[in-house]
Parts: C-alpha cells; structure tokens; sequence
C-alpha cells in the first residue's frame, strides 16, 4: 500500500527576501531623484530660484559689508625737543690788587730821625676858555636900483601926425639918370618932443640910393608933440612914412 503524499507549503530561500529589498530601495531612490528635478525645473520656470538668490545673495553682502573696524590706536606724541645745553658763564678774572701805601710809625727811640717831607702837588693846568662864538654875518649888500623900464613904443599913422618940419626928399640925380623910381616906406620913431630919433627901411624901393635919399629925408623932419594918456617923456611913437621917387 502505498503511502500518503504530504503536501508542504513553498518555502521561500532567504535569498530571494534579500533581492527584494533592494529592488525597492533603489527606485524610491530614482523617484526621489526625479521628483527634485522636476520640482528644480517647475521653481526655474516661476523665478523661485531668482527670488531666492536676491534674497541670499544681499544677506551675504550684507554680513561682509557690516563688519566690525578694528579700533584705531592713537600715535603715540612726539617726544619733547632736547633743551639746549646751558652756557658756560665765562667768569672774568679780577684784577690783582692795587698796593696801598703805608706810612710807618716813627719809633719814639729815634727822635732824630729823618722824617718824610710831603712834596706839594703841582698846580693843575689852566682850564682853556671857550672859544668865541663866530661872528654874526654881514648883512647883504643892497640890492642895485632896477634899470629903468625901456620905453613904451606907440604906433601912430598919417592922420594923427602933424609935420612942424615935412621930410624934404632930394631925387638922386644919378637915379633920374637910370632912370631909378619906386616908393620907399621908412619906419621913423619920434619922441614926445616930435622930432625923429631913429629910423630904419620897412620896404625898399629896389634902389638903394632911392632908400638912403628916403631915410636922410625923414630924419631931418619934425611933428608936433604928441599927448597920449599914460605916456611919458620915455614914450617914442612910431610912423610908417611912405616917400614916392618919380620921374617926371
């Protein structure tokens, strides 16, 4: 007879548990993985990672700018300039001093003794007198008189002159032989008294004999005295005196 078949539940091996675990380990690993780049892409798309980095990036500024300066440690002063050394006093030497004379006692055991004779000092020499103040100077000579003021000249003309003597032309006999003629004009100057003092050519007729005949002519006359406010016997007065040379 044969022999009942017991039925045994499937054992599974240790082996096939280990292979399991590792399976799952794995691929929630890989899903992790996926699921942060997908939710790094989805942050990239909507600027989370901007925001974040403006955010980060300040603070970290931030905390290197606000820094903490080191305490500044004053210079230490100056030291103080040397003081100049001290000068040496020079000390003077003072003279050695004088000997003074001393006169000795005479002893009373010597009566006879010469004794010193005090020779009489000589006279002091005369004080000489102050000298004698200068002599004041001599007062200055007078002045000399001024020279007497030259005379006042007064122009006149033919109507405010009078002949007492007319000039008396004399016609050159030589010129009215060349055949000489022209009009001379003579300065003739008078004084107050009217007779002429000097004279000179103001124009000349071209000939000198005519002029020389012309002014011998005019010196040799006379006009009546002249009376004019403010002249003096100083005065002389002034004509121009036209003579004519023609031949006939």
């Amino acid at each position: 007879m044969n022999a009942p078949v017991l039925s045994t539940p499937p054992v599974f091996s240790s082996a096939q548990a280990t292979v399991r675990k590792p399976l799952n380990r794995n691929l929630v690993i890989a899903t992790s993985v996926v699921v942060f780049h997908v939710a790094v892409l989805w942050a990239m798309q909507n600027g989370l990672l901007r925001r974040a980095a403006e955010i980060v990036v300040p603070v970290e500024m931030l905390t290197r700018i606000i820094e903490i300066e080191p305490p500044r440690v004053a210079p230490p002063p100056p030291p103080p300039p040397p003081s100049p050394p001290p000068k040496a006093v020079s000390k003077v030497p003072r003279p050695p001093p004088l000997p003074v004379a001393v006169r000795e006692p005479v002893p009373s055991s010597a009566p006879h003794a010469p004794t010193g004779v005090v020779e009489p000092q000589p006279p002091a020499p005369p004080i000489p007198a102050p000298p004698a103040p200068p002599a004041p100077p001599a007062p200055p000579a007078p002045t000399p008189p001024a020279p007497p003021a030259p005379p006042r000249l007064v122009e006149v003309t033919q109507g405010e002159t009078e002949y007492i003597r007319p000039p008396r032309v004399v016609y050159p006999s030589l010129s009215k032989r060349n055949g000489e003629s022209g009009v001379v004009v003579i300065d003739v100057y008078y004084n107050a008294a009217g007779r002429a003092v000097r004279a000179s050519v103001f124009k000349s007729s071209g000939f000198e004999r005519l002029d020389r005949a012309a002014y011998e002519a005019v010196m040799a006359s006379q006009v009546t005295p002249f009376r004019r406010a403010g002249s003096d016997a100083n005065t002389e007065y002034l004509l121009k005196a036209p003579i004519n040379f023609v031949l006939e």
